[in-house]
């Protein structure tokens, strides 16, 4: 069916709401359509006259009290007793008003419901109660009903699994005293529920909310949001729809902002300690990576360094911060530094002047630190006073910052308010999600144009504009699941936050969430140090994210072995070649970067959220990008695992391997490797292999820096149908397999301009004829000479065929 234009598609969509109730509904002919059926009580959300997610009578409800006391948090992860939800029983259209229709409850209650389709599949919806009513409805509930089938995914960084069914999501941080921590771990909770049949569902509202999804019926989602004494307001959600799931993040960010994206250097890998002894050991530790050729972009400082929490200095331990800043770039190194949004008393003059000029909110309850009220960011004078600070790290070089802790607003608790008042007026009831936004968002003012570097622990709807990089806190150094019983090194038992199987989760379920890039603390923190095996495993799988980072909470580096780390040299080796493989991915991570301000498609995908077709949706398998399939390890002792394999043929990145799916595999994992597989027809365009970092350097002679030559472009090519992959700078890299051979094609882009060296996987025979643009291709020696050559060329070692295409593109055809 083709395609209607937007303002078309409004009206159908007008003319379909527009019937008498007496009327049948008429037939929407676009492809995404949102029906209401106002004689049916329903409204149904469809592509291609399929219905995706339906609301029937109840799926629109109110929550009425006989009175809404200030004093509750209307949070609804506890039961309110004395609310009664209540449902449609008549839906009528507002004369003069296309698009708005009145809504009665039960019990006398009514509300307006406004619909406007802002874009093809993007449907903004307003239901408001009137004013006799948002005096007692305290809560807004939405039922959908979808699949008894579908996967659901979103809803922000999840511990335990990133795949939905089955579970209640809170929106908001709680209590939670069966984990160690003490609360529930949402740190960056977002409303935004995507079905894996092609729908979204988003609210748009910072109250506290939950999403029931298919607990109680296997088709029902049951959101409800506490509005309370804002009730007026109503409640503003959106309903999305796709051909493909992948693609209903785009439309959350037409509605949000899309990501801003960090600067290219900041994909690391980063390295850090979590508490350094002094300058000499940030300086030894900086040398040391150059000495052993360890791939790195960046080193941060955590805590301590300064006089105080937020004294804006340096202590005595680091007598020459701006040399040791200095030395970090010389090496090829940019520098991040360790920061929350308070100022302890022990900054002296600083947390006086704090106080004397209000740069603390004017009521706080309770706070959930150590040092101070957190800083007031709706206050324009104190954001000023706090970037002007700021300014003190940035001007002698700092240009990234690991933003910590500025959680301490809640909702309340077990359903009583914490109440909270800031100089813009508002108060806890909404800032608990939106304050992390504002702290990061004075720090993000600061950062370079490029896009600098902040680690953040918390976020929420729309923060993606300032968040850079979601890192997860502080998970287990183990392989211990989310809510699991462990066993420290002591012996006691505890019920565990979570180790590497958490991180995995965490990344899968942020993205389709809307923050693309996460970092977690490549060994764990909690019950640190991590186990030679536990190490190896984990920055197996953190290389192959979008982000890497590298510390524990015991200081652990890859080059320091202990009796309790158990690191050799066997595992220095593997990590030298994880976090180089990181490195080189570096132009496909930063193209699919670059792709999503426009695509909106997630960088890490779930394997069940990017083949929604698969019958299962296993929480440690996933994409990244189109082509790579990564399987972590995230067992102890495992040396195998199973693996869902999609649709096609993959070949091993390491042993050219085959597998097809869709199937059900064992496959080999053994420790120096992860399952790590490229799909047929896959591009993966990756740096040369002497790459040292992003950043730049001064010290070319001992530092290999993209930064200061991007060099020859390196690609991994597994042909098959025919595709391209284009590369952030414009470049175009296509393959397509022939009978008995390959085709490739290469346009060259604006920085990768030194020609292109392909390595082609899954060739069965040696090749007979090898032709660039028509002409025979010469055959060079070997695969050291063809690297070290700016001739066209190609060579045939350890069974993979390497060709070499010019600067200026081309054509080349293999023949078998």
């Amino acid at each position: 069916m083709p395609r209607v234009s937007s303002r078309a598609a409004s009206l159908l969509l007008l003319t379909l709401l527009g019937c008498r109730r007496d009327e049948a509904p008429v037939e929407c002919a676009a492809r995404f359509c949102l029906t209401l059926d106002a004689p049916g009580l329903r409204m149904a959300l469809s592509r291609d006259g399929n219905d995706l997610l339906g609301f029937p009578a109840d799926g629109l409800q109110l929550g009425l009290r006989d009175e809404l006391p200030d004093t509750l948090s209307y949070d609804p992860w506890f039961e309110d007793k004395d609310a009664d939800y209540v449902s449609v029983v008549e839906i009528l259209p507002v004369e003069g008003s296309p698009g708005t229709w009145r809504l009665r409850f039960e019990e006398d209650a009514e509300a307006t419901l406004t619909i406007e389709e802002v874009s093809a599949g993007n449907f903004a919806l307003h239901l408001k109660p009137d004013a006799a009513t948002a005096a007692r409805a305290g809560y807004v509930r939405l039922r959908p009903r979808g699949s008894s089938s579908e996967g659901f995914y979103g809803l922000g960084e999840l511990f335990d699994v990133p795949e939905h069914r089955g579970t209640r999501r809170a929106m908001q941080l709680e209590l939670d005293l069966n984990l160690e921590s003490g609360y529930n771990e949402a740190h960056v909770p977002v409303p935004l529920l995507i079905g894996t049949r092609g729908w979204g569902l988003f609210v748009e509202d910072h109250h506290p909310g939950v999403f029931d999804v298919a607990t109680q019926e296997d088709t029902l989602i049951e959101i409800t949001f506490g509005v309370g004494v804002d009730s007026a307001e109503g409640l503003r959600f959106h309903l999305y729809a796709a051909d493909h799931p992948l693609d209903i993040t785009r439309h959350y960010y037409e509605t949000t902002v899309f990501p801003t994206l960090p600067a290219p250097w900041a994909l690391g890998p980063w390295v850090w300690r979590d508490e350094s002894a002094d300058e000499a050991e940030v300086r030894a530790d900086l040398q040391t990576l150059r000495e052993l050729d360890l791939a790195t972009s960046g080193y941060w400082i955590d805590r301590p360094y300064a006089n105080a929490v937020n004294s804006f200095d340096f202590d005595a331990r680091f007598p020459d911060p701006e040399g040791m800043i200095q030395l970090a770039h010389s090496l090829g190194f940019r520098m991040a530094l360790w920061h929350t949004p308070y100022v302890e008393e022990k900054a002296g003059e600083l947390h006086q002047q704090a106080l004397d000029e209000g740069w603390f909110p004017p009521v706080v309850p309770i706070v959930f630190n150590n040092w101070s009220d957190p800083i007031d960011f709706t206050d324009e004078a104190a954001t000023a006073a706090w970037q002007s600070l700021i300014e003190r790290y940035t001007d002698i070089g700092i240009e990234g910052f690991k933003l910590d802790y500025g959680e301490d607003i809640v909702p309340g608790l077990n359903g009583g308010r914490l109440a909270w008042e800031f100089e813009d007026g508002s108060d806890e009831r909404t800032m608990h999600r939106r304050y992390p936004g504002l702290y990061h968002q004075t720090y993000a003012e600061m950062l370079p144009a490029d896009g600098g570097f902040l680690l953040c622990r918390a976020g929420t709807w729309g923060s993606q504009a300032y968040t850079r990089v979601i890192w997860p806190g502080d998970l287990d150094a183990s392989f211990a699941r989310h809510g699991t019983q462990d066993t420290n090194r002591d012996g006691e038992t505890y019920t565990a936050v979570g180790g590497l199987p958490a991180a995995v989760s965490a990344a899968l379920s942020l993205g389709p969430s809307g923050f693309p890039f996460f970092a977690s603390d490549t060994g764990g923190y909690r019950h640190s140090p991590p186990d030679k095996e536990l190490f190896m495993r984990w920055f197996q799988h953190t290389a192959l994210t979008v982000v890497m980072q590298i510390g524990t909470s015991t200081n652990d580096v890859a080059w320091e072995p202990t009796a309790e780390n158990g690191f050799d040299e066997e595992l220095l080796d593997v990590y030298r070649e994880y976090t180089r493989l990181h490195l080189r991915l570096f132009p496909m991570l930063w193209s699919y970067a670059q792709a999503l301000l426009t695509d909106g498609r997630p960088i890490v995908r779930a394997i069940g959220l990017a083949y929604p077709d698969l019958v299962g949706h296993p929480g440690d398998t996933y994409m990244l990008g189109d082509y790579l399939l990564v399987a972590p390890v995230i067992e102890r002792g495992a040396r195998e695992r199973e693996l869902m394999v999609p649709p096609g043929r993959f070949i091993n990145w390491f042993d050219d391997t085959i597998i097809e799916g869709p199937s059900e595999l064992t496959v080999p994992a053994p420790l120096d490797r992860l399952p790590l597989y490229l799909a047929e027809g896959g591009v993966v365009p990756l740096l040369r292999p002497t790459i040292d970092t992003l950043s730049p350097t001064d010290s070319p002679d001992i530092v290999d820096s993209f930064a200061e030559d991007a060099g020859a472009l390196y690609a991994r090519v597994f042909p098959g149908p025919a595709g391209e992959f284009e590369l952030y700078d414009g470049g175009v890299i296509g393959q397509s397999a022939t009978e008995g051979g390959a085709r490739l094609t290469w346009t060259p882009g604006s920085v990768f301009t030194q020609g292109l060296l392909v390595e082609l996987l899954g060739l069965d025979e040696s090749a007979e004829s090898i032709t660039l643009n028509g002409a025979a291709l010469a055959e060079v020696a070997s695969l050291t000479a063809l690297e070290a050559s700016t001739t066209p060329g190609w060579v045939e070692e350890a069974g993979h065929l390497w060709v070499r295409l010019p600067a200026a593109g081309g054509e080349v055809v293999v023949g078998r």
